[in-house]
């Protein structure tokens, strides 16, 4: 199943790239919604390779994913790639300059089944396409609006 979304943020994309490869705040934000991350790689400093185990409770079940840093492109990309048991999936985080202080953040999600189960579930969401989309787009805009609070704060 492939979902795309795009926000235009108020701030420069130096910024935005920063705030999105800063893997650490993002490893503590999943903490705090309940998911156990531990780093699978041992690199020193962000780059390709660095990789996660993920365990979060979905559905009412528990569930594990490793996810990977596939591509990185100073203030342009990030690009992950994911497995669990049931589904695999890559996920582009493409950063376009619109202004020196307006960055369009462009969203590719690809989610593929591994099981007859997953492609059950997958069937559903793609029934319910446009309420998953709205979810995206809600969930991208949100972000949106933290990273251009938090420039609007880094400037005073």
């Amino acid at each position: 199943m492939k979902l795309s979304a795009r926000t235009d943020i108020e701030a420069p994309i130096e910024f935005v790239y920063a705030a999105l490869a800063d893997f650490e705040a993002w490893e503590r934000a999943a903490m705090r919604r309940g998911a156990d991350v531990r780093r699978t790689d041992s690199l020193r400093a962000p780059g390709l390779g660095m990789g996660w185990h993920v365990t979060f409770r979905f559905r009412g079940k528990e569930r594990q994913i490793d996810i990977r840093l596939s591509t990185m492109e100073p203030d342009a990309k990030l690009g992950f790639s994911g497995t669990g048991r049931m589904v695999a999936g890559e996920m582009a985080l493409d950063l376009l300059a619109l202004s020196p202080k307006r960055t369009r953040l462009i969203l590719h999600s690809d989610v593929r089944p591994l099981t007859i189960a997953a492609r059950l579930f997958l069937q559903s969401m793609k029934l319910a396409k446009n309420r998953v989309q709205g979810k995206l787009n809600k969930r991208l805009q949100d972000l949106a609006l933290d990273l251009e609070t938090r420039f609007v704060a880094s400037r005073r």
